[in-house]
């Protein structure tokens, strides 16, 4: 076992499957979206009272994950707070770890795909030099 949860393999699956930022684009929208609209829609079951229609508990969500927080609507009950503390920590944490994890990738990415440049004449130099005093140990060693 790596040690991963299940939702980390999973992330790290929906990563690698990730081949371009227009397609981390469309995860991370993807992500941030469901999260939006399954809090507006579970907040007009949980405070009915203060969000009534889906379209108020719809600008909440939106205003609660991207952290904006006007507080023109705000969840009255307990069950409604405890639902917007979550969508807090979603909008704060979750998808800044999808965001950040999808860079890293990217990031990782584009140096294993790098030429080496300045790098590959560095190295190229110093193996010049190993094989140089290679030969001179072999040379020494022959002679003996």
């Amino acid at each position: 076992m790596t040690g991963q949860t299940r939702i980390e393999r999973w992330l790290d699956r929906q990563i690698a499957r990730t081949l371009n930022p227009r397609q981390a684009a469309v995860v991370i929208a993807v992500v941030t979206t469901s999260i939006t609209v399954m809090a507006g829609l579970l907040m007009t079951v949980v405070d009915h009272g203060g969000f009534p229609s889906l379209g108020s508990a719809l600008w909440w969500a939106v205003q609660t994950v991207t952290t904006v927080g006007y507080g023109d609507h705000v969840p009255t009950t307990v069950a409604g707070q405890l639902l917007a503390a979550l969508v807090m920590l979603l909008g704060i944490g979750f998808i800044t770890v999808i965001t950040a994890a999808i860079t890293s990738s990217f990031v990782s990415r584009a140096r294993l795909e790098r030429p080496l440049g300045e790098d590959s004449a560095l190295l190229a130099e110093q193996f010049k030099k190993i094989d140089e005093r290679l030969a001179r140990i072999e040379a020494a060693v022959g002679r003996r």
